[in-house]
């Protein structure tokens, strides 16, 4: 189904998640990390997942990413049943995971290959050429600043580029939805800032759905359209949904003293450290 088919009612549940559990098999029994999980996402909105450690954010992620299967429930995109994983949705994780041998260039060309070079079985599309492929890999590589760096390998390159180049992988494969696992959570915090406003103007120029899991409050306020907050583990679930109804394009120092900013920003503290502060107590 192509995006101009969808209905008013379909767009505003680009991702469903309908009833979700998921339990493991542990050496002491059932481990329930999720329960009762439902959520909508609309095509091209930005949600950010977080609470506590232990919350099963990150759990939630790799079940909207097809990397595992729930034990209840059902996970849809754009109408079709999650069952695996796929390129329509492709993941940015805390770790880049990019292969040290291999040029920033071939990291990005190996994704965006494996996508296109055999063409597409969804659409039957016919496989691209050698031309085409390095076409879209030097504009994902472009994308997010990184067209001089395109020869040097990993160890050549600070953790923030990185960690572009593992998004610049993501974008070029072109996901209906891009789901971020902690993506700056290892880097100092005026390059995760940087990259934050970075990430800004992608999404303002893809109209990306993103899911991203984050620690961070100042981040999921600054990035989202909707922070789905977590109650806290085991058997986590949606505690509530904080709808973040700032304009776009948004600027970090125009927001510092902004009331609005402030009011979402102070109601997910609460959330965190009043109504779920026990794990605190607890640790």
């Amino acid at each position: 189904m192509t995006d101009t088919l969808l209905s008013p009612a379909q767009s505003t549940k680009f991702i469903d998640i309908q009833g979700v559990e998921q339990t493991f098999k542990t050496k002491k029994g059932p481990f329930t990390a999720l329960r009762d999980i439902n959520l909508t996402i609309a095509k091209g909105e930005f949600v950010a997942l977080i609470g506590h450690s232990g919350c099963g954010k990150s759990t939630l992620l790799n079940l909207i990413a097809g990397l595992t299967t729930p034990t209840q429930g059902a996970l849809l995109c754009a109408n079709r049943e999650i069952a695996g994983p796929g390129p329509e949705r492709a993941v940015v994780f805390q770790n880049h995971s990019l292969l040290p041998w291999l040029t920033c260039f071939e990291n990005v060309y190996l994704g965006v290959e494996r996508v296109f070079g055999a063409g597409s079985k969804s659409t039957g599309a016919p496989a691209e050429t050698k031309a085409q492929l390095k076409e879209r890999t030097d504009a994902a590589l472009a994308l997010v600043g990184l067209t001089h760096a395109a020869q040097k390998r990993p160890g050549e390159i600070s953790g923030g580029m990185k960690q572009r180049v593992g998004i610049a992988r993501a974008l070029a494969m072109e996901p209906k939805v891009l789901l971020m696992d902690e993506p700056f959570g290892a880097l100092d915090a005026l390059t995760r800032a940087k990259l934050q406003d970075e990430l800004l103007d992608i999404v303002a120029r893809t109209h990306s759905t993103v899911v991203m899991v984050t620690h961070d409050v100042d981040e999921a306020v600054l990035l989202s359209d909707k922070i789905v907050m977590m109650t806290n583990g085991p058997a986590a679930t949606i505690g509530e949904v904080l709808s973040v109804d700032l304009p776009r394009p948004r600027n970090r120092v125009a927001l510092a003293d902004s009331p609005a900013y402030l009011g979402y920003r102070k109601a997910v503290i609460d959330f965190l450290y009043t109504r779920q502060a026990h794990v605190e107590k607890a640790a």
